[in-house]
Order: structure tokens, then sequence, then C-alpha cells
């Protein structure tokens, strides 16, 4: 009996099934950001080692010929991560002034660590099933993510993604320890709905 045809599909990747395809997921990451394939290998290391953290979930989205075109996961974050103290650094020195936020993001939040999708299967909203496959089963209070800065290029199709979803700002222009390039820390109260679309995170 012949097979049926496969269909491109959102599924659910447990710890085994990750690092199963693991070389596909930094293979898609790797040419959504045009970063070099030297950075392949430290981030197979990291991404491992993430999969072992508290709340960790993780959603790839696959094409009718079951190849990995789109990956997503993070994990629960909290004190002691360096995302965590990095953005604590960032918030503890923008206190007091205008339109800074509470560090009160930082607390019960679902770290997106990463979310990218193929270049030639960007726009047909795959991103954003993954964005809220991952919401959905956060267990936690908010998400945060951070993302580069755009400068005075046009956002982005992540941007808009994030905008839509209603993530607000919670740091802009910082500066994590290592990366030249500013980033904004983006977040949201859970669950993501379709509605409500802010642009500034209330203080």
């Amino acid at each position: 009996m012949t097979a049926a045809p496969s269909r491109a599909r959102l599924v659910g990747l447990g710890r085994s099934d990750f690092a199963d395809r693991l070389g596909e997921a930094i293979d898609v990451y790797v040419t959504a950001m045009g970063y070099p394939r030297s950075t392949a290998r430290q981030r197979r290391s990291l991404w491992l080692e993430h999969s072992y953290r508290p709340g960790w979930r993780s959603v790839g989205w696959l094409d009718a010929q079951d190849r990995l075109t789109g990956i997503g996961y993070g994990y629960w974050g909290g004190p002691g991560q360096w995302w965590f103290e990095e953005v604590r650094r960032g918030l503890r020195a923008r206190r007091g002034e205008p339109g800074a936020v509470s560090a009160d993001w930082l607390t019960d939040y679902f770290e997106l660590t990463e979310l990218h999708v193929h270049p030639q299967a960007q726009g047909s909203g795959i991103g954003e099933s993954l964005l809220r496959a991952l919401a959905r089963d956060a267990a936690r209070a908010r998400m945060l993510l951070s993302t580069p800065e755009y400068g005075r290029a046009t956002p982005g199709r992540a941007w808009r993604l994030y905008r839509r979803a209603g993530f607000v700002d919670v740091l802009r222009e910082h500066l994590f320890t290592g990366d030249p390039r500013p980033f904004a820390v983006l977040g949201r109260e859970l669950p993501l709905l379709p509605t409500d679309h802010p642009t500034h995170a209330p203080e």
C-alpha cells in the first residue's frame, strides 16, 4: 500500500526529537539570521543545554517533505540565568528614567529563547503559529523575548509579528555583554490573545 502523502504541520518536539533534528533547527536559525555557518557548533551545545532547563518546550514546523522549516523554543526564566541577569542589569540601569518599567516583568515568565522560520517559508503564518503554540502552554504569567533593534530600517517580519501579538517595550537599545548590537526586550502578559495591541509596557 502506498503511504499517504505528508502535509505541512506544527509539531511538538520532545527533548529527543529536538536533539535528532538539531542540525535542521540550527540550519534554519543560521539561514534566517544570516549568520556564518561557524555559528552552528557553539549553538549546538548551548541549545542542548537549554533543553534541560525547567519549563523547556519546543515546537517545529514540518513541510510536506517532513523537513523542518520553523523552530521555536523557550523555558522558564529566573535568577542565575545569563539572559535574566543581563536584562535585570539593563532595567536597573534605567530605573528612575522616564518610561522605565518595573523589574516585576522578570517574575513568573517564560523566555522565548529562539523563534525562526526559514526565509523560503516566511510570510505564511508559520512564525505566529509557533509563537502561539509556545505561549499556550508556557505555564507562566508572561512571556519575554529579545530581538535586534531595527534602527532606521523598516521593522521586519519578526517585529511586526510581536507587535501584532501584543508584545510591548520592556527595555530598548539594550547592549548584551559580548554583543555590539542594540537589542529590544519585549514582553506581554499571558494568555496571548488575538486582540489588544498596546505599544508601551505599563510601568
